[in-house]
């Protein structure tokens, strides 16, 4: 271990349903690679022991992970559990003693916001958060953009900011990852990545199926707080950015935060809010809720390469497929071939279910010398179950102080800089069937060209 890997990893909540679905296959995966030997301290209110812990790590990697068994035995050996109150400072005082010699923990936060203060503060007084010691914490990173500061005040009370880790999983998502080694390590792209040759871009995420029993929760936040201004804005970073001088990760996440600067407050004319017919009914729903389950805003980045490009954002539930998916339309050409009915050229990114890259082209119809074929060029994967999953990298990366997937303070604040406006202004929420692509309203803020649906073909990805 090198003296910047974390030598313990603490996880409160460690009983909840992230743990069970998420943490534990990821921490065996870790073990299997040899990247986890440091004791794992879980730490809850659940009045259980140790022996209960294991059997709850077993069931999450039987239902969840797939169990492996000589990796589970190791495992076992290295996890500690502490039960108690993290309102009580005798819970504190128990971890402490649990991490023994160790002097750079990582404690990941996987419990409701409202605690995050109470937890980190007692931390402190416990000498539990001294210089090297890490903080993961989960999204929502505050719900405007006070709540982001003074969140943000929180953290920075015990930890400094090269010790705070904000998780957003889908940075740690192979695709998202890679999206700027694509861009920068070949010669394909760069050359038409301006605004002389693109027209507008589209970023989809769109998901089939609703709120999932999390009513409480999804009412108070809604899509544009759940998924757009933190993975939405995310992917248009990395698609935007200029090159970073360097591959450290403060030169990667310069250029990201220089992108959402550029861009000025969402103007509630540019945001059409939607709702499926039936959320209402949800249980933990409000009978009127005005809450969106689906949105789709344009954006302008005020840069020397993009500005005049428009950037259109949507993201909902109960649409017509699960499927994340970014379509850059180029601008037509001058051409002599008039009458053929010509289409913009485009570059299509899937970045789930299937991992796809596609070019869209004009060709001549093999049938008729006289007409256009759009053609799509493309390759495209199923990730396999060798590939590493994204808690795996960013609690890896944690672990190891490389932030460079994590989002830094001075970008969650001017990410809710930019949505703050809009979301206060109290725009309507339009019904929507369920099954389709959002409400008719949308489109007041639709592309020229229109949207371009993802479409699911071919080899399905489990």
């Amino acid at each position: 271990m090198n003296a910047t890997h974390s030598d313990a990893f603490i996880f409160f909540g460690a009983t909840g349903d992230l743990a069970f679905k998420k943490i534990f296959p990821s921490l065996q995966a870790m073990l299997k690679r040899g990247h986890l030997n440091v004791p794992v301290i879980g730490v809850s209110k659940a009045g259980w022991n140790l022996e209960q812990f294991k059997a709850r790590a077993k069931d999450s990697l039987e239902k969840h992970g797939g169990l492996d068994p000589a990796a589970f035995g190791t495992l076992s050996g290295l996890l500690r559990y502490v039960d108690g109150d993290y309102k009580d400072p005798a819970t504190f005082q128990a971890l402490r003693r649990e991490l023994g010699s160790a002097r750079r923990p990582a404690h990941y936060l996987a419990i409701p916001p409202v605690l995050f203060a109470t937890v980190v503060e007692h931390l402190g007084q416990a000498g539990a958060a001294e210089e090297g010691a890490r903080v993961i914490v989960e999204k929502p990173f505050g719900s405007d953009l006070a709540s982001a500061r003074e969140l943000n005040r929180i953290l920075l009370k015990s930890f400094d900011e090269k010790g705070v880790f904000r998780i957003d999983h889908y940075l740690g998502k192979n695709p998202v990852h890679n999206m700027l080694f694509f861009r920068f390590a070949n010669a394909l792209l760069e050359p038409l990545w301006n605004r002389y040759n693109i027209e507008s871009v589209q970023i989809t995420m769109a998901e089939d199926f609703g709120i999932q029993g999390r009513g409480v929760f999804y009412d108070q936040t809604g899509t544009i707080r759940d998924v757009m201004q933190n993975h939405l804005f995310q992917i248009m970073a990395n698609l935007a950015m200029e090159p970073p001088v360097r591959a450290d990760s403060e030169s990667i996440r310069d250029e990201k935060v220089k992108v959402l600067k550029a861009i000025p407050p969402l103007e509630p004319k540019n945001l059409v809010r939607g709702q499926f017919r039936g959320y209402r009914q949800e249980p933990g729903v409000a009978s009127g809720s005005t809450t969106e389950t689906f949105a789709a805003f344009k954006l302008e980045i005020d840069s020397w390469r993009w500005r005049g490009v428009p950037f259109y954002l949507r993201a909902g539930k109960c649409l017509p497929v699960t499927c994340t998916e970014i379509l850059v339309r180029l601008r037509q050409p001058p051409t002599m071939y008039e009458g053929f009915d010509l289409k913009n050229n485009h570059c299509r990114l899937r970045i789930s279910p299937d991992v796809a890259f596609a070019f869209g082209m004009n060709s001549v119809a093999a049938e008729n010398e006289t007409l256009n074929q759009p053609v799509e060029v493309s390759w495209g994967h199923c990730p396999g179950a060798e590939e590493m999953d994204a808690y795996e990298r960013l609690l890896g990366d944690a672990m190891t102080g490389d932030a460079t997937l994590f989002a830094r303070e001075d970008y969650v604040e001017e990410a809710w800089r930019i949505v703050d406006p809009a979301l206060k202004a109290g725009t309507p929420a339009f019904e929507y069937e369920p099954n389709t692509w959002g409400p008719s309203q949308v489109q007041n803020v639709t592309p020229p060209e229109g949207w371009q649906n993802p479409v699911l073909t071919g080899q399905k990805c489990a």
